[in-house]
């Protein structure tokens, strides 16, 4: 794997898109997704100039905060659940998968005790898919009014992830709805876009996207997973 290589195309990428758009490049933050890759590859992808890492497993992001350096940006991007919750306040950046009270509660009490505020994104299931978490968009005005009344949380914004399309531009309307949503709510932070479709996430609004495949070309795109037909 090239990582150099493949973070330059994804920062042409990315400056193509933002300025299609009318954007700054320079606003939107890349958090490289290191779920199932080697520590040894994070730190190639470190020494490129990659300082934003994201992981979706509790005991994965454990093992690997401990192995690499601590100046690193971490974001956990995966749902959490309330028993690993104090294992992961105080070491990540952001929690990009606030999708439940019950979760808002337990982060809450334990960024209290550890005198912190833990900033989260509030995570929309957009395009109402059962087999995803997160909020339906009528839920989400009075979720983000009582997570803003907890003191150990901020919340900075809202999170999707769009079905998965052989063709991009039909994710265009499940972005372009959470922008609307977190226009209204007056939340400056919208983490959209992953691999297949970050292009149309930033035309879209999104100023933090999440890519592993495009960087590291580890996962199986054949799988039963992404042979999902798009809903619209």
């Amino acid at each position: 794997m090239d990582i150099l290589e493949n973070l330059g195309q994804v920062r042409e990428r990315i400056y193509a898109a933002a300025h299609r758009a009318g954007r700054n490049p320079g606003d939107i933050k890349l958090v490289a997704v290191t779920k199932t890759v080697p520590v040894d590859a994070i730190k190639e992808a470190v020494a490129c100039g990659i300082t934003c890492l994201g992981e979706n497993r509790a005991q994965e992001f454990l093992g690997k905060y401990s192995l690499l350096p601590s100046n690193l940006e971490w974001h956990f991007i995966g749902r959490l659940q309330t028993n690993k919750v104090k294992k992961i306040v105080g070491k990540v950046s952001l929690i990009h998968s606030l999708d439940r009270w019950s979760l808002a509660r337990v982060l809450h009490r334990a960024s209290c005790e550890a005198g912190i505020v833990t900033r989260v994104l509030v995570q929309v299931n957009v395009a109402g898919e059962e087999a995803k978490s997160g909020l339906s968009p009528a839920e989400v005005k009075d979720f983000v009014e009582e997570a803003g009344r907890l003191t150990g949380l901020h919340v900075c914004g809202l999170m999707t992830i769009a079905p998965w399309c052989e063709d991009p531009e039909q994710t265009r309307p499940v972005f372009r709805q959470l922008r609307k949503l977190a226009l209204r709510l007056k939340l400056e932070s919208l983490s959209m876009g992953m691999s297949g479709d970050f292009e149309v996430a930033l035309e879209e609004g999104a100023n933090i996207i999440r890519l592993g495949t495009a960087l590291f070309r580890q996962r199986n795109l054949s799988s039963p997973a992404h042979d999902r037909v798009c809903k619209r």
